[in-house]
């Protein structure tokens, strides 16, 4: 599936668009449930190590991106806004191991659908600062993010094999 990914300097905003080939209830899961973001939240050859996460309004997510040699890059998110199945909204910054945040952040704005058997995930992200932006674009924001969506793409595929094997 093919994804969308534009970047606006003037917004200081990136959008991206995914559809995947899952019910709406299991892309949402590999969202929002930690066991299942670890699995493709980090490009290839890094992981994600979630160390805590509360997902609801108020709650927070604390997780590194580790590279192969143990290099740790500390993120957090603070959940602002959730609607269930359809929408959940988050301030993102880069901290470190003691979750003292890096300012400037950025406010991440998801919205799910479904149509016939495919889910449709948009993302809005908003940076507090054009050098945050850039920063993140230089960082390879773009090729890390299509590589997540190719493991969530190939997590789905899995877990949609094992529910059909299971009925």
């Amino acid at each position: 599936m093919q994804m969308d990914f534009i970047v606006d300097k003037e917004t200081k905003t990136v959008s991206i668009t995914k559809e995947f080939a899952a019910e709406l209830s299991l892309v949402w899961d590999a969202y929002t449930k930690p066991e299942l973001l670890d699995q493709w939240w980090a490009p290839k050859p890094w992981e994600s190590r979630t160390k805590f996460m509360d997902f609801k309004v108020g709650g927070r997510r604390f997780y590194a991106m580790v590279s192969p040699a143990g290099d740790e890059r500390w993120a957090i998110q603070k959940y602002t806004s959730i609607t269930p199945k359809t929408n959940f909204q988050f301030f993102n910054a880069f901290a470190d191991e003691d979750e003292n945040p890096e300012l400037p952040g950025s406010d991440w704005d998801l919205n799910f659908s479904e149509k016939d058997g495919m889910t449709k995930v948009s993302i809005s992200i908003y940076n507090e600062s054009l050098e945050r932006l850039e920063r993140m674009i230089e960082l390879g924001f773009k090729e890390g993010t299509t590589m997540q969506m190719n493991n969530l793409d190939e997590l789905l595929a899995r877990l949609s094999q094992q529910k059909v094997r299971a009925i």
